[in-house]
């Protein structure tokens, strides 16, 4: 507590107008198999500390890991004077903070069983059991299981008066199998992205379990026929597959920076600028997204964001309108804003804080409706299921995602499996498309954990969530 208290007397000595500063332990434990080899196995752990300071309208930033008293105070004048440098090529009166207050608090995950402290024996035990349930198929020539856990323990601190402690956690289990023969292989996974939780929610999957049906489902695709040539037809997509769709067309297009043309990396700015706030019709009007960093066991909830701004819950799209953006406290006044909504976020000690995509959910339908019932009420379409390829243009506009496993559906029945399936859309024609959705019963949670952005690279997570969701007439096809 002394260091926290070290660089915000000492940034304020020098002249800043604000200062905070993140002491941040991540670990991450890393198990990798492949077939029945043990292939990987990490432990990283990275700790130490960056320091933020504003003066004269400009931000400075550094880091170090060297927990001393003149470490510290050397780490603050370096931000300083990276302030002062940057305020010399500033526009107009530069960056002005969002208005926030200081907070005493605590937050952790609720975890019941810390897996950093299951035997490493026992974790390879059971993906050892997994991958031969794989491999007891002929068929399956390949199998892998990835399992990744992470833990970040931090303090917060800033010239506001906050000191904040979060501990949070999360474990994601990866399972993909290989079937191959004398013309096709093909694949097929098990990937939830991660769900901010202890080891307990690894013993509630039946993993096992879940590798029958992978094995099978992947035997499945090798005889499937492709779906040929592109052609209108209805989507059906369960809520693993919406959660990239909804991450890389509606997440990214509505984070503030990128709208604001502050950043351009990782396919580029935003079509979703701030005058069609409140007016522009981005899907239909059953088509409500939230943006909620209070979300339990949500990858992006951790109590307080990287500005020391509380987790909020807001509608991002209400009634298929754009409503609001994701925001943090530099960010935010551009836009008329005095509040951010909290969704700034670093990934080490050693990057600076930007602004990322919330936990971002579409909204069940309001009517009841299972998933059955919904292919039971299509005539021509294609059921996707699970998370495939990506590609997005630089202004987040026309786009064409793939999946894991593939349906075809005639005259409402599920007749076979496909492969190969590709669609393409646009916003706004995507989400103008949707005309049903499942209600709260099939509603479904889904992380990701790999969310790069940024020069220098950083990785975010954040959990999606759904229930599954019908797409009238778009674009589908074989992706050969």
């Amino acid at each position: 507590m002394d260091h926290l208290s070290t660089a915000l007397n000492h940034a304020q000595s020098l002249g800043a107008e604000y200062a905070d500063i993140r002491i941040q332990k991540t670990t991450r434990e890393t198990i990798f198999l492949m077939d029945l080899s043990l292939k990987n196995t990490s432990m990283n752990i990275e700790h130490g500390y960056g320091i933020r300071v504003m003066k004269n309208g400009a931000w400075g930033f550094a880091h170090s890991n060297v927990f001393a008293t003149d470490e510290v105070k050397k780490t603050v004048e370096k931000a300083v004077k990276v302030a002062e440098l940057s305020a010399r090529i500033k526009k107009g009166k530069g960056l002005v903070l969002a208005h926030e207050r200081g907070y005493i608090d605590s937050y952790s995950t609720k975890i019941q069983i810390d897996p950093f402290k299951v035997p490493l024996s026992e974790k390879v035990d059971l993906m050892l059991e997994v991958n031969k349930t794989l491999l007891n198929y002929a068929k399956i020539k390949r199998a892998f299981f990835m399992l990744d856990i992470y833990n970040d323990d931090k303090f917060f601190a800033s010239t506001l008066g906050s000191v904040i402690h979060s501990n949070t956690y999360y474990i994601n289990p990866m399972i993909s199998a290989t079937a191959v023969n004398e013309k096709d292989s093909q694949s097929r996974s098990f990937d939830e992205g991660g769900y901010g939780a202890g080891w307990e929610h690894v013993l509630k999957m039946n993993l096992v379990q879940k590798a029958v049906q992978i094995a099978e489902e992947a035997i499945m695709k090798l005889e499937a026929d492709e779906p040929g040539e592109i052609r209108r037809r209805d989507l059906i997509l369960d809520p693993n597959h919406l959660g990239l769709t909804m991450h890389e067309s509606v997440g990214h297009p509505t984070e503030l920076d990128r709208v604001l043309k502050w950043e351009a990396d990782y396919a580029g700015v935003s079509f979703a600028t701030p005058e069609k706030l409140k007016k522009y019709r981005y899907g239909s009007e059953i088509v409500n997204f939230v943006g909620d960093n209070t979300l339990s066991f949500g990858l992006a909830t951790a109590g307080y964001d990287d500005d020391g701004v509380p987790g909020q819950k807001w509608y991002i799209i209400k009634d298929g309108i754009l409503n609001e953006y994701g925001t943090t406290r530099d960010t935010a006044p551009f836009i008329g804003e005095n509040m951010s909504r909290g969704c700034s976020r670093a990934t080490y000690y050693y990057d600076f804080p930007i602004n990322r995509i919330p936990n971002l959910y579409l909204e069940p339908g309001k009517k009841p409706l299972s998933p059955q019932e919904l292919i039971a009420d299509t005539e021509d379409g294609i059921y996707i299921e699970g998370r495939g390829s990506f590609s997005i243009d630089q202004h987040r506009v026309n786009f064409q995602f793939g999946g894991d496993m593939f349906w075809e559906i005639k005259n409402g029945k599920k007749v076979r499996p496909l492969k190969d399936v590709l669609y393409k859309s646009s916003n706004p024609e995507f989400w103008n498309s949707c005309d049903a959705i499942c209600d709260d019963r099939y509603w479904k949670d889904f992380g990701v954990t790999n969310c790069g952005k940024g020069q220098p690279p950083q990785t975010a997570r954040m959990t999606h969530g759904a229930a599954t969701a019908r797409f009238k007439k778009i674009r589908v096809g074989g992706s050969k």
